[in-house]
């Protein structure tokens, strides 16, 4: 599955868990953060949508 993300996302994105410091480039927790948000915020979102068509 090919995902192209916009360069100027992709930029910000970078900016917001990039790590010189690591040896790998990246803030691990601080992705890992994002990562667990975007999900919550998922999640919640599709059980409203699921409440809204009375799925749930």
């Amino acid at each position: 599955m090919e995902h192209e993300i916009p360069r100027e996302e992709y930029e910000r994105i970078q900016g917001m868990i990039g790590d010189e410091t690591s040896p790998v480039g990246i803030d691990a927790k601080k992705t890992h953060i994002i990562i667990i948000h975007k999900l919550i915020s998922l999640e919640k979102r599709l059980a409203r949508l699921e409440q809204e068509r009375g799925l749930g």
